[in-house]
Order: C-alpha cells, then sequence, then structure tokens
C-alpha cells in the first residue's frame, strides 16, 4: 500500500491509497492501526532461516516481538526450528495453540511458576535456563517429581549484566555447582549479546558478532573438556543474526524483531524501509503551523522508546525531513524545518522505534498480502508478561 499524500509518497506495500478518492478499504482502516505487510514477513522469516542454515545454524525465533500463534506457526512453517518465548505466559499461549518445541528464556523462579512449568512440560517439549542455585535445585526437585529431568541451557551474560554468569570460568564453576542436581540435565549455554543494540558502525556490528561467537564457543568448550554436554548453543539477535557467517559455530539462533524490522534495523542499514514490515498508520488530528501537525498516535501506540540511532519517537516513511518530537499518550506532535506539507485528515506511516512493543499494545494488526487485508492478526500473547 503506498499512501500518496500531495506531492509525498508514504510506500508501505504495493497497492495504492490516494488522498482523495482510491481505495476505501486501506482508506477506512482505524487510526492509529499497526499494519503488517505479510509478504514482506515472508520474506525476512525466509532470508533469515535460509541464511543461517548455510552456516549449519538452526533458527529458533523469539516470539516476544509478535506474540501471535499465526505469525509464530508461519515461522515454523517456513523452517524455523522451534520458537522462544520470554516468560511462561507466553509458551502457555503458544501451547494452547498445538507449538510444542519451546525454549523459555528467562528463568523460572517461583512455586507458582514451577507448578505452570509442570502442567506445560506434559504437553510439550520445553528447555528452560538457569542462571541462579536457587532456580536449578527447584528445577531439579520438579524434575525428580515427574520422574524425567528437565533439560536447561546456563544463561551466559553478553555484557549487560542481565542474571547470567561471566564467560568461561565463572560459567564453569556455576556448572560445577549445579551438576550433580538429580532433576536437570545441562545440555548447553544461552548467550544475549544486548551491547550490539549500541554500535553505530558496520565495524563496531561485527566486532561484537565476532565477540558473542567467541565468548559462547570458547565457554562451551572449557565446559566440554570437564565434561559436561554442550550440545545446544544458543546466540544471536537480530542484529547477529543476519551476519550468520561471524556466528558459526552456535547451534541456534534467536532472533526477535528482524520479522518485522524497526528503526534500530532501519537507521543502521540492517534493513531497507520496505523491510520493515509493521507500520503503524496515523491520521493528521491538527495543523499547527506550516511546519507543526499533531497525529492521533501517541505513547499507547508507539510507545514512549527511543532510538540510539535518530532523535524522535518514529520514522515516518518517505518524509525523514519529518521528526515525531513529543508524544502524549494519545496525541503524536510532528516537526520539520520544511514546509510540512499535511492537512487534517492525511495519513501517515510510521517505522516505529521499537516495533517489539507496539504489537503488546493491540489487540489485532491488519495483516495485508498483495497489497489486500488477508486478515486481522491476533496478538494471542499480549500481556502476558508473567
Amino acid at each position: 500500500m503506498n499512501w500518496y499524500y500531495n506531492k509525498y509518497v508514504y510506500s508501505i506495500g504495493h497497492a495504492y491509497l490516494y488522498k482523495e478518492g482510491g481505495d476505501k478499504m486501506y482508506d477506512s482502516f482505524p487510526t492509529p492501526a499497526v499494519v503488517i505487510d505479510l509478504d514482506q514477513v515472508d520474506r525476512n522469516i525466509i532470508k533469515m532461516v535460509e541464511s543461517n542454515n548455510k552456516y549449519g545454524i538452526n533458527h529458533r525465533p523469539h516470539i516476544k516481538s509478535h506474540k501471535s500463534l499465526f505469525i509464530a506457526k508461519r515461522q515454523l512453517e517456513l523452517g524455523a526450528q522451534g520458537i522462544t518465548c520470554a516468560k511462561l505466559g507466553e509458551a502457555e499461549v503458544m501451547v494452547d495453540g498445538g507449538i510444542t518445541d519451546i525454549l523459555i528464556a528467562y528463568p523460572i523462579i517461583g512455586q507458582d511458576k514451577i507448578e505452570r512449568l509442570s502442567r506445560l512440560m506434559d504437553r510439550a517439549n520445553i528447555v528452560t535456563i538457569v542462571n541462579s542455585e536457587e532456580g536449578a535445585k527447584a528445577l531439579s526437585q520438579l524434575g525428580q517429581s515427574k520422574g524425567k529431568k528437565i533439560a536447561v541451557l546456563i544463561d551466559v551474560d553478553g555484557g549487560i549484566n542481565r542474571g547470567g554468569h561471566k564467560p568461561l570460568e565463572p560459567t564453569l564453576k556455576f556448572a560445577q555447582k549445579i551438576r550433580d542436581l538429580k532433576g536437570i540435565d545441562i545440555v548447553g549455554l544461552m548467550y544475549y549479546s544486548g551491547i550490539i543494540y549500541n554500535e553505530v558502525t558496520k565495524e563496531g556490528f561485527e566486532d561484537k558478532a565476532k565477540l558473542e561467537r567467541d565468548e559462547i564457543i570458547n565457554t562451551a568448550k572449557l565446559l566440554e573438556k570437564h565434561g559436561f554436554n554442550m550440545s545446544v548453543l544458543s546466540a544471536g539477535n537480530s542484529f547477529s543474526s543476519k551476519m550468520p557467517h561471524l556466528l558459526e559455530g552456535v547451534t541456534e539462533v534467536r532472533a526477535g524483531h528482524y520479522v518485522f524490522n524497526d528503526c534500530g534495523q532501519l537507521l543502521t542499514g540492517f534493513a531497507t524501509e520496505d523491510e520493515c514490515a509493521l507500520k503503524v498508520i496515523s491520521t493528521v488530528v491538527s495543523v499547527v503551523d506550516s511546519h507543526h501537525a499533531i497525529i492521533d498516535a501517541g505513547s499507547k501506540s508507539l510507545t514512549s522508546d527511543t532510538c540510539l540511532h535518530r532523535k524522535g519517537y518514529g520514522y515516518v516513511v518517505g518524509r525523514p525531513d519529518i521528526y515525531i518530537s513529543q508524544l502524549n499518550e494519545e496525541h503524536g506532535f510532528i516537526e520539520s524545518e520544511k514546509e510540512i506539507g499535511l492537512q487534517v485528515g492525511d495519513k501517515i506511516a510510521i517505522i516505529p522505534n521499537h516495533a517489539c512493543v507496539v504489537t503488546n499494545l493491540v489487540d489485532e494488526a491488519y495483516g495485508v498480502r498483495n497489497g489486500q487485508l488477508e486478515k486481522m492478526i491476533k496478538i494471542d500473547a499480549r500481556g502476558k508478561n508473567q
């Protein structure tokens, strides 16, 4: 769908909507609307799967980016090997929908969560992570009570100090502390290189991908020397997973927001505008003057997340001169040093700074294919943060 307004083009696909007349179906989208180009989603998935498979790496996508059974199943149909969930609530929704190969990439802490995990294990193949002795002991007790070991990955810190153990000796020491627990089976490592999101150059991104590869592989080799099974090396994010030649040796990548892409990917050259499959469509509700206007998408639509690579709260497709400078809950304030050239009632397409958070703000998104509305995509695991 291309939005043509005045002399500007707002490209979000291949059909056309004109300011006057045009395709009434798209014109009737109530805004703010989250629109997902399903053709581009397919292309993004296929590219991720095929590029990693060339280097012997499986793709286990993180579904927190979309929280949708429809999209998760599409990822599996196009070659993904299982899925990753952040929380038990997401995993429960995915299992209810028939998906049974899941990594829960979050420590299971608390008796209530142990009981929920127990019920999930009766219905699906679940692997999870450990980064504390307390968590490992609770999982071991569950495994013993069920008469089968729980497969776990040791959480290795990728530089953001988010609960994992530092690579090499610290991870080995932790593994040795929990190795005799009878109800768990240590099958490998999980690594998240969150520090890569702070990079701004091609060389910086490549260096962090190499560091990710070296730290997880060298830690695995050290543990193998001490008798540990390291069959699963789970790594990758939506930056490093697009450089699989630099990750060779890991067994799977958990990229998430690549399925949509967003400003972080766009503004660093890891995605083009066309490859950004999710956009927020918003209506101009007020024109303040020739350089300022107000839209109906605020923080409850675009989120308050910022992007390291550009000021403001999103990228207006076809209009890099426009900045979304401020957000209230239901209002977005846009401005440009040029003539803004918008009128009340005009629509703009916005690539969000962080697509993963946007989906969690709506019950459904508009799924379009070949420029036509194909289906409403339910965000099945919306709000499942426990």
